[in-house]
């Protein structure tokens, strides 16, 4: 499985500040967006597969809400996320 325990803590202490810190906004940022580029890459390679595509889209939709409200939030975290992220608006 591409998302193991150790994937999913790895990313959190990188952008969360700690392990434990699941419910960051920057946390959960980066683990949308890694989510979201392994199933870019899966879509590449199955073009008609629809229930990924849908699951793509409904991530990208909860990713853009992270997203605004951290921008409404606090501007700084937003564009440090952004730029960490390579995340471009």
């Amino acid at each position: 499985m591409y998302l193991t325990k150790e994937v999913k803590s790895e990313i959190f202490a990188k952008h969360g500040g700690k392990a434990e810190n699941t419910g960051s906004a920057e946390g959960q940022i980066a683990l949308f967006t890694h989510r979201i580029t392994h199933l870019t890459e899966h879509l590449k390679k199955n073009r008609h597969d629809y229930n990924t595509e849908r699951s793509l889209v409904l991530l990208v939709g909860k990713r853009r809400a992270l997203l605004d409200y951290l921008k409404k939030k606090e501007i700084n975290r937003y564009r440090e996320i952004i730029k960490e992220l390579n995340i471009r608006k």
